[in-house]
Protein backbone atom coordinates (compact mmCIF):
# COMPACT_ATOMS: atom_id res chain seq x y z
CA UNK A 1 0.00 0.00 0.00
CA UNK A 2 1.50 3.18 -0.91
CA UNK A 3 1.40 5.98 1.81
CA UNK A 4 0.76 9.81 0.49
CA UNK A 5 1.20 12.38 2.57
CA UNK A 6 -0.90 15.38 3.08
CA UNK A 7 0.62 18.76 2.55
CA UNK A 8 -1.98 20.51 2.47
CA UNK A 9 -3.88 21.51 5.47
CA UNK A 10 -7.60 20.82 5.73
CA UNK A 11 -8.69 24.47 5.62
CA UNK A 12 -7.19 25.16 2.67
CA UNK A 13 -8.43 22.01 0.88
CA UNK A 14 -11.83 23.33 1.88
CA UNK A 15 -11.28 26.60 0.97
CA UNK A 16 -9.85 25.86 -2.63
CA UNK A 17 -12.86 23.57 -3.04
CA UNK A 18 -15.16 26.46 -1.83
CA UNK A 19 -13.41 29.13 -4.32
CA UNK A 20 -13.37 26.65 -7.08
CA UNK A 21 -17.41 26.24 -6.68
CA UNK A 22 -18.10 29.50 -6.42
CA UNK A 23 -15.92 30.75 -9.87
CA UNK A 24 -17.08 27.97 -11.36
CA UNK A 25 -19.58 29.98 -13.57
CA UNK A 26 -16.79 32.13 -14.77
CA UNK A 27 -15.11 29.31 -16.34
CA UNK A 28 -16.35 27.25 -19.24
CA UNK A 29 -16.03 23.89 -17.25
CA UNK A 30 -15.72 22.40 -13.84
CA UNK A 31 -12.38 21.39 -15.24
CA UNK A 32 -11.47 25.01 -16.51
CA UNK A 33 -12.06 25.57 -13.10
CA UNK A 34 -9.97 23.46 -11.32
CA UNK A 35 -6.98 23.80 -13.23
CA UNK A 36 -7.19 27.17 -12.76
CA UNK A 37 -7.54 27.16 -9.35
CA UNK A 38 -4.88 24.23 -8.50
CA UNK A 39 -2.16 26.45 -10.76
CA UNK A 40 -2.67 29.89 -8.12
CA UNK A 41 -2.64 27.10 -5.07
CA UNK A 42 0.22 25.05 -6.63
CA UNK A 43 -1.24 21.77 -6.60
CA UNK A 44 -2.48 19.37 -9.21
CA UNK A 45 -5.35 19.57 -11.16
CA UNK A 46 -6.65 16.31 -9.92
CA UNK A 47 -5.79 16.73 -6.57
CA UNK A 48 -7.88 19.89 -6.62
CA UNK A 49 -10.41 18.15 -8.27
CA UNK A 50 -10.81 15.41 -5.12
CA UNK A 51 -11.11 18.57 -2.50
CA UNK A 52 -14.03 19.91 -4.96
CA UNK A 53 -15.89 16.78 -5.39
CA UNK A 54 -15.38 15.54 -1.65
CA UNK A 55 -16.70 19.06 -0.36
CA UNK A 56 -19.70 18.18 -2.83
CA UNK A 57 -20.41 15.16 -1.44
CA UNK A 58 -20.02 16.36 1.94
CA UNK A 59 -22.65 19.52 1.26
CA UNK A 60 -24.94 16.63 -0.18
CA UNK A 61 -24.63 18.18 -3.67
CA UNK A 62 -23.21 14.38 -4.71
CA UNK A 63 -23.94 10.77 -3.41
CA UNK A 64 -21.10 9.34 -1.50
CA UNK A 65 -19.59 8.99 2.25
CA UNK A 66 -19.32 12.12 4.46
CA UNK A 67 -15.34 13.28 6.01
CA UNK A 68 -16.24 12.78 8.82
CA UNK A 69 -18.15 9.50 8.42
CA UNK A 70 -14.63 8.60 6.80
CA UNK A 71 -12.02 9.54 8.82
CA UNK A 72 -14.25 8.00 11.77
CA UNK A 73 -13.97 4.30 9.94
CA UNK A 74 -10.75 4.90 9.26
CA UNK A 75 -10.12 5.17 12.81
CA UNK A 76 -12.49 2.01 13.96
CA UNK A 77 -10.67 0.32 11.89
CA UNK A 78 -7.20 1.43 12.52
CA UNK A 79 -8.31 0.43 16.69
CA UNK A 80 -9.42 -3.00 15.22
CA UNK A 81 -6.14 -3.74 13.53
CA UNK A 82 -4.25 -2.63 16.74
CA UNK A 83 -6.41 -4.85 19.44
CA UNK A 84 -6.13 -7.88 16.70
CA UNK A 85 -2.64 -7.66 17.14
CA UNK A 86 -2.76 -7.64 20.80
CA UNK A 87 -5.41 -10.01 21.23
CA UNK A 88 -3.01 -12.41 19.05
CA UNK A 89 0.00 -11.59 21.03
CA UNK A 90 -1.50 -12.27 24.26
CA UNK A 91 -2.86 -15.61 22.90
CA UNK A 92 1.01 -16.83 22.22
CA UNK A 93 1.51 -15.93 25.89
CA UNK A 94 -1.32 -17.70 26.98
CA UNK A 95 0.27 -20.44 24.94
CA UNK A 96 3.62 -20.00 26.12
CA UNK A 97 2.66 -19.54 29.88
CA UNK A 98 0.50 -23.04 29.58
CA UNK A 99 3.67 -24.95 27.89
CA UNK A 100 5.82 -23.73 30.90
CA UNK A 101 3.13 -25.05 33.38
CA UNK A 102 3.32 -28.12 31.68
CA UNK A 103 7.02 -28.39 31.69
CA UNK A 104 6.83 -27.08 35.17
CA UNK A 105 8.89 -28.10 38.06
CA UNK A 106 6.11 -29.76 39.61
CA UNK A 107 5.52 -32.15 36.57
CA UNK A 108 8.41 -33.64 36.60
Amino acid sequence: MIKTTNKYALEVQRRAAQVARDHERHHASRWATVLSISAKIGCTARTSNKWVRKADVDTGGRAGVLSEVARKLKALEHENRELRRANEVLRKVLACFAIAELDGPFNR
